[in-house]
């Protein structure tokens, strides 16, 4: 028997009610926050872009293949030659005794002091910044961030139905005087701001670093204004030519959490990342931790104890460093022999190139013909919770090998070429055919590129 399918709306409060269509017949039951759960409009394309004839410079996969694989069997023979009970069974929900004193000596490496008793184990930092979610955000509170952001991050945050709001980005990082502004503008609307959500290192997707003459100015408007800094730092040690500056928690241990993760620099598979978080949110934060999850896994965190405590942790990130420098060398020189009609940002870490096509292309219009094309990029209004960035493009140097890179890029100039040609042919209309206008969107400031 098939159940009869509800007419359902939504109402103004988000949450549907018995008028409408929808094939799913529990729709009316979702709490109105589900409503923030919406699918990429591109994941559909991306499915095609896995083919193994696409070059895919859209996702950001570490290439773990870089890393040699007896360090890490051997940890995890080690492990359960020796500790087998222990990694098999629940653990404590802050994580891992050994492992939060071990996590202090990688974030001293950016010049963080801090203590094991404030750090909590997460599956990963996204979950970290789930947690914080939870904790902090109401509906119609307010997240600042640089503009374009980590688009899973919004994704988070508009699932408990927070509003984003953006902050500019030069080559210099987050502008000053463009978050005093907002601040001031969003405080004289009535507006609840909870925190200020940002990647001040190697930024994900602009590639861009907060200069360190920004950051004690930063982290002192965010004082003035009673706001508390959320800073996300998955590649902060990943740097190719020149040491980025110190961590802004280096600077501010109470109006700091910090966010690491081991997916960048070891593998993302473990699913392991952590908090860094003043005394009373770290309790929270545990009680979150154990309500939504228990504990972290056992068996990941002992292996990578292991790892830290007898493999060259340090030597093997610096390989990682040469083989993403390689690639971004690549990338760049790529882009500037096929597509010297656009702009891009030009990294010192990281693993993300941020492209500014030429004026009237719309990045998420293209993408269909690009996968056509067998090439596959991120199109800039996934990273922009107003509709942004239609005028850009997340290209990542990280998983393709250099080869894969030069032949992605010429087939990426193919197709921005072939949008040029039309572009040309009915420019009198104002936007190609078949396509929308993206006149309104938000394109960063020239000096981004």
């Amino acid at each position: 028997m098939i159940r009869e399918k509800k007419r359902i709306h939504v109402t103004q409060q988000g949450r549907p009610s018995s008028s409408g269509n929808n094939l799913d017949p529990w729709y009316s039951s979702y709490a109105a926050r589900a409503a923030g759960l919406a699918a990429s409009e591109v994941r559909a394309l991306f499915a095609v872009a896995s083919r193994p004839e696409v070059v895919s410079l859209a996702g950001g996969m570490p290439y773990v293949s870089a890393l040699p694989e007896d360090l890490v069997t051997g940890a995890m023979d080690r492990v359960m030659r020796e500790q087998g009970p222990t990694a098999l069974q629940y653990g404590s929900g802050q994580g891992v005794p050994a492992l939060r004193e071990q996590i202090l000596d990688v974030m001293a490496l950016e010049g963080i002091s801090a203590s094991a008793s404030d750090i909590v184990v997460t599956t990963g930092s996204q979950h970290a910044l789930e947690l914080f979610s939870k904790l902090f955000l109401d509906p119609g509170d307010v997240v600042i961030s640089e503009g374009p952001s980590y688009v899973t991050a919004m994704v988070i945050f508009k699932s408990y139905q927070a509003e984003i709001s953006h902050v500019p980005m030069d080559d210099d990082g987050l502008e000053p005087e463009a978050l005093r502004q907002r601040i001031a503008a969003l405080k004289a609307e009535g507006k609840r701001i909870k925190f200020l959500y940002t990647i001040p290192t190697f930024h994900n997707p602009a590639g861009v670093t907060l200069a360190e003459s920004r950051r004690a100015e930063i982290l002192e408007i965010a004082k003035q204004n009673d706001i508390l800094v959320l800073e996300d730092n998955p590649y902060g040690l990943l740097y190719f030519d020149k040491e980025p500056p110190k961590a802004l928690r280096s600077l501010d241990e109470d109006g700091v959490v910090y966010l690491g993760t081991f997916s960048k620099t070891l593998a993302p598979g473990f699913r392991v990342g952590w908090a860094l978080a003043p005394h009373a949110i770290r309790e929270k934060l545990i009680l979150a931790n154990e309500a939504a999850i228990l504990c972290p896994s056992s068996f990941s965190q002992l292996v990578i104890s292991e790892y830290l405590a007898s493999a060259d942790w340090k030597g093997q990130i610096e390989t990682f460093r040469g083989v993403y420098r390689e690639r971004k060398q690549t990338m760049i020189a790529a882009l500037e022999e096929h597509l010297p009609m656009c702009t891009w940002t030009d990294p010192n870490g990281g693993f993300y190139v941020w492209l500014t096509l030429p004026e009237g292309l719309d990045s998420k219009a293209m993408l269909p013909r690009a996968v056509k094309e067998l090439v596959a990029y991120t199109p800039g209004t996934a990273f922009y919770g107003d509709g942004g960035g239609a005028q850009n493009m997340r290209l990542s140097f990280c998983y393709p090998t250099p080869e894969q890179i030069r032949v992605g890029i010429r087939r990426l100039a193919n197709v921005v070429n072939g949008e040029l040609d039309l572009l040309q042919t009915f420019g009198g209309s104002g936007s190609l055919p078949g396509r929308a206008s993206s006149s309104n969107y938000n394109a960063p400031p020239p000096n981004m590129s």
